[in-house]
């Protein structure tokens, strides 16, 4: 099974090419749950078809809290490899989509506790883990900015919510969290973030009223 993940995330055009034609029945159909269940039993095309399904929502789970895309490439192939570690004890009690996330949370983890040791006793540079505000529109420069500056389990649960599009059942699942707390969380999130987005254009606006006339006449 490991073999074939390899030579699936080397060859990415293969992996862009697979023919559903070569499965005996139509894995789009299919749930993800049955899919796994199949792939645990040795049907390789069923990860395959698994593995389309999630490589870039899992890509943008790792890429808005890490600091670089190629940190978030390498997290989510060992996230996959994880997966085909665990395939043999898998067990459909619960949505894949939270189980896979669980395992992205677990790497994550790993990944801020290995570079948090080297930045303190090795002296490398920490890595920043928050989005990083490389576009230049400022919209975009504004959002990232203002999630950052979230308290951190809001702000789990908000990119959950909104990027990764969990059901308040699954977030609470994956955050060890009663469901109600998720829900208070969220809202609390949303507030949060709409007070901080508008703050920079509060401020705009109180920089221009405070300008002098001549200020003003300059600028036009």
């Amino acid at each position: 099974m490991q073999d074939a993940f390899t030579a699936f995330v080397l060859n990415s055009e293969a992996a862009e090419t697979v023919s559903m034609d070569d499965i005996s029945r139509n894995p789009g159909a299919e749930t993800d749950e049955q899919l796994m269940v199949e792939f645990s039993h040795g049907l390789t095309d069923a990860f395959n078809a698994l593995f389309l399904r999630y490589q870039q929502p899992l890509f943008g789970f790792f890429y808005r809290r890490v600091a670089n895309p190629a940190q978030a490439e390498e997290l989510t192939q060992e996230t996959f490899f994880a997966v085909l570690r665990a395939a043999p004890r898998y067990r459909p009690s619960a949505l894949f989509r939270t189980w896979l996330y669980a395992i992205g949370f677990k790497i994550l983890r790993a990944h801020r506790r290995k570079a948090a040791y080297r930045a303190t006793f090795m002296g490398a540079p920490r890595a920043d883990f928050e989005p990083v505000a490389q576009s230049t529109i400022e919209v975009e420069v504004l959002m990232r900015n203002a999630v950052g500056k979230l308290d951190r389990l809001d702000r789990e649960v908000l990119m959950l919510r909104e990027f990764e599009q969990l059901s308040y059942a699954e977030i609470a699942a994956l955050l060890n969290l009663p469901l109600n707390t998720a829900r208070s969380r969220l809202f609390r999130a949303r507030m949060a973030l709409h007070s901080l987005l508008a703050a920079p254009i509060q401020q705009s606006s109180a920089q221009d009223l405070a300008q002098s006339p001549e200020q003003s006449e300059e600028r036009i």
